[in-house]
C-alpha cells in the first residue's frame, strides 16, 4: 500500500509539467501550420507568371535588365524602319526597276497587340508588328514583343532554368525582309534576351541571295560579313568565328542538305557571366545589321531582273518557308508560349512557288 502511494503521488507530481508539454507542443504544431499556410500563399504569390514581367531578383542579373532590353529593341526598331523608308524614297528618286504596279514608296504599317488586355491569357505583355510592302521591299516586317508567362510542362524541359522555375520572360526583335527586285539578297534578323531562373542573349543577322553562287550575291555576303566581324571583334577575337559557324550549322535544310543562305553570325544561351557586356554585345549586332543590309540593298536595287529570274526567286524563297516552318526555334518558342500568330509568322514571304 505504502508502494501504491507512493507510485499514485508521484504520477500526481508528473501530471502538471507534462500536461504543460503537450499544450505547448500543440501551439509549436499549430504555429507551424500557420507559418505553412503563409509561406504558400506568399510563395503562390510570388511565382505568379503574371508578376513576372516586373520581378527583380538579386540572384538572376537580367532581372534588372528587362527594361533596358525591352527599350533598346524598340529604339532599334525606330531606326532600321526609318532607314527602310529612306530607301524606299531613293528608289523613287532615281527611278528604280518594279515589279508590277509597286511603283509608291513604301511606308510601314504598325498593328500593336496586349496579351494583358486578355483576361484569359495565359500569356502576358504586348508588341508592335511593323510590316511595309513597297517598290524596294515586297514585304520587310519588323516585330518587337515583350511577354512573360510560364512555359507549359512540355516545353519547360526544352528551356534552360524552367525545370526549377516554369515562369519566363522574353523581350525581342524580328526582322526578315524580301525584296522585289530577285538581285536583292533577302535578310532575317533578331536579338532578344530570355529569362527563366537564370537570363541570356541570343539572335544574329543572315543574308540569302536568291541566286547565292553568283559573284554578286559573294560579293555582298563578304561585306555582309565583315560588318559583323568587326562588330564581334572588340568583344572577343573568338566570337565571328564561333557565331558565323554556328550561323551556318543552324540555318542548314537537312531535308535538302544545304544552307539556306550565305550565312551571318548566330549565338543562343549566351550569358558570359557579365550581363551589361552581353548586353553591348547584343546592341552591338543589332547595329552591325542596321549598317550592313541598307548597303546590300542599295547596292542591287537599280538592277534590271527578267521574268526567268522573278520565276527563280519565287522557288528559292521555297526555303525560307520550309526552314522556318520545320527548323526555326523562334517560330516553335512564339506558337508553342502563346505569341501572336500573324506576327509570328510574318517572316512568310508574301508570293512563293514550288516547281
Amino acid at each position: 500500500m505504502a508502494g501504491f502511494a507512493t507510485c499514485q503521488c508521484f504520477h500526481s507530481a508528473l501530471h502538471g509539467p507534462v500536461l504543460t508539454i503537450l499544450i505547448w507542443v500543440q501551439a509549436i504544431r499549430l504555429a507551424q501550420d500557420r507559418l505553412e499556410q503563409n509561406v504558400e500563399l506568399a510563395m503562390s504569390e510570388t511565382l505568379d507568371p503574371k508578376t513576372f514581367g516586373t520581378l527583380i531578383r538579386d540572384d538572376v542579373p537580367h532581372d534588372s535588365f528587362k527594361e533596358k532590353a525591352r527599350h533598346w529593341f524598340e529604339t532599334l526598331r525606330d531606326k532600321i524602319c526609318a532607314s527602310y523608308e529612306a530607301i524606299e524614297d531613293e528608289a523613287v528618286a532615281n527611278n528604280s526597276p518594279v515589279l508590277r504596279d509597286k511603283t509608291e514608296a513604301g511606308r510601314f504599317v504598325r498593328t500593336a497587340w496586349n496579351r494583358s488586355e486578355d483576361p484569359d491569357s495565359a500569356l502576358q505583355g504586348s508588341g508592335v508588328m511593323s510590316v511595309m510592302r513597297g517598290r524596294v521591299f515586297e514585304k520587310v516586317g519588323v516585330n518587337v514583343s515583350t511577354v512573360w508567362g510560364e512555359f507549359s510542362p512540355e516545353f519547360r524541359k526544352n528551356m534552360p532554368g524552367a525545370d526549377v522555375d516554369p515562369r519566363f520572360f522574353a523581350t525581342g526583335i524580328s526582322l526578315v525582309a524580301h525584296p522585289c527586285n530577285p538581285h536583292v539578297s533577302a535578310a532575317h534578323f533578331n536579338t532578344r534576351m530570355i529569362i527563366t531562373s537564370n537570363g541570356w542573349f541570343g539572335g544574329g543577322g543572315d543574308i540569302t541571295p536568291m541566286f547565292p553562287d553568283s559573284a554578286e550575291a559573294q560579293e555582298d555576303a563578304a561585306a555582309f560579313h565583315e560588318t559583323f566581324r568587326k562588330a564581334c571583334e572588340p568583344h572577343n577575337p573568338t566570337y565571328y568565328e564561333k557565331f558565323k559557324a554556328w550561323c551556318d550549322e543552324y540555318f542548314f535544310l537537312h531535308h535538302r542538305g544545304e544552307p539556306r543562305g550565305l550565312g551571318g553570325i548566330f549565338y543562343d544561351h549566351f550569358n558570359s557571366g557579365d550581363t551589361e557586356k552581353d548586353f553591348a554585345f547584343t546592341k552591338d549586332v543589332g547595329l552591325a545589321f542596321y549598317e550592313a543590309y541598307p548597303r546590300a540593298v542599295r547596292a542591287r536595287m537599280m538592277q534590271p531582273w527578267t521574268e526567268a529570274e522573278r520565276e527563280a526567286q519565287l522557288i528559292r524563297r521555297g526555303r525560307y518557308v520550309e526552314f522556318n516552318l520545320i527548323h526555326d526555334r523562334g517560330t516553335v518558342f512564339g506558337l508553342k508560349t502563346g505569341g501572336n500568330t500573324e506576327a509570328i509568322l510574318m517572316s512568310m514571304p508574301p508570293e512563293v512557288k514550288w516547281p
